[in-house]
């Protein structure tokens, strides 16, 4: 690119996104979740505001940068690349278009006044910048041989797949969310997280169309398991996923994942994105246990009014009061209140 020519930022319009996509889809670092349609997403499902910044040089895109803002009275006020997302942060074709971005998106937090802009980057980028090592993601490579997989996977969970194969467990692929939002809500409320509202996964589902998965795992016709995960050039990445008190007893997201793999490794993707984990959690043990490696992400911080990084984990002393609580509120109640508090965590 010529450095003579100025390089343009503005905002998103309506017209620009399919020139949006493809610059993602070209771009190697950007990810499924730079997309334009996270934009309606979040400003229709949680009513945040956004700012999706594209970089112009000569008519042609160059770099983009999608921020929403969160203000919350119980978690802050920010500036981020992307809530509700697992990577982020500015993509462009060189470190002059990202800097200006990057400058622009700092301008903003200013003029805001957010308590700090927070970049969710796969790769370091501001060492000088406060850092929160509290995350990892998981990725491998799907072998082509279907069998390979599955011998690819540690010796005690390839058993817990093949208890659930044992089991009878069948796998089918669903148009509408509705029983994956019973497994899915039943999942959050007995971990004593509230769960997101049924309308944002329906906006999930209607905006990113072929690209958006719904499997649910049943036995004898009954909803056991069921997992959203979302497609990217040669990737699959599990987004969100859960299931009833009985999939325990019946190893069936073991199967599930299994089952992922298996169609996904069929219909020739090569990456399985096992997606973010907070460290010593849960599922942090249960993807190391399937044999994928832990890779740290660098979420970085500007602070604007804000004296430190946020710390939002549900390991917060802080928060075991209420997780506790919320495991004991009816089903029903913690569907109907829970939409109204995680659309403030981001």
């Amino acid at each position: 690119m010529d450095s003579t020519i100025p390089v343009m930022i503005r905002e998103m319009q309506t017209e620009d996104a399919a020139r949006w996509d493809q610059f993602v889809k070209d771009c190697p670092e950007a990810t499924f979740f730079h997309r334009a349609g996270w934009k309606s997403v979040i400003e229709k499902a949680f009513g945040h505001r956004t700012w999706f910044l594209l970089a112009e040089c000569g008519g042609e895109i160059q770099g983009i940068l999608p921020l929403a803002e969160v203000k919350s009275l119980l978690f802050g006020h920010s500036l981020s690349s992307l809530p509700f997302c697992v990577y982020g942060g500015a993509v462009a074709k060189n470190n002059r278009v990202r800097e200006k971005l990057e400058l622009k998106a700092g301008e903003l937090a200013e003029q805001l006044k957010v308590d700090y802009l927070e970049y969710r980057n796969i790769n370091g980028i501001h060492s000088d910048w406060p850092q929160k090592d509290l995350y990892v993601t998981f990725r491998k490579e799907i072998d082509p041989d279907v069998e390979k997989n599955m011998l690819a996977i540690p010796r005690k969970q390839r058993a817990m797949v093949r208890k659930g194969i044992k089991y009878g467990l069948a796998s089918e692929v669903d148009q509408t969310i509705d029983r994956f939002f019973y497994a899915y809500s039943n999942s959050v409320h007995r971990l004593g997280t509230p769960v997101f509202s049924k309308h944002y996964f329906s906006l999930l589902k209607e905006t990113f169309t072929e690209d958006c998965e719904l499997l649910t795992i049943v036995k004898d016709g009954k909803t056991i398991s069921s997992v959203m995960s979302f497609y990217f050039r040669d990737e699959v990445l599990p987004y969100y996923g859960g299931g009833t008190e009985e999939a325990r007893q019946y190893a069936a997201n073991d199967f599930m994942y299994w089952e992922l793999l298996r169609k996904s490794c069929e219909s020739g993707y090569k990456t399985f994105d096992f997606g973010r984990s907070k460290r010593d959690s849960g599922s942090f043990s249960f993807k190391k246990n399937w044999g994928f490696e832990a890779q740290p992400l660098h979420y970085e911080y500007q602070l604007v009014n804000s004296s430190e990084v946020p710390n939002h984990n549900p390991a917060n002393p802080k928060y075991q009061f209420f997780i506790k609580a919320w495991r004991k509120l009816p089903l029903p109640v913690a569907n109907l209140i829970g939409p109204y508090i995680v659309k403030s965590l981001g």
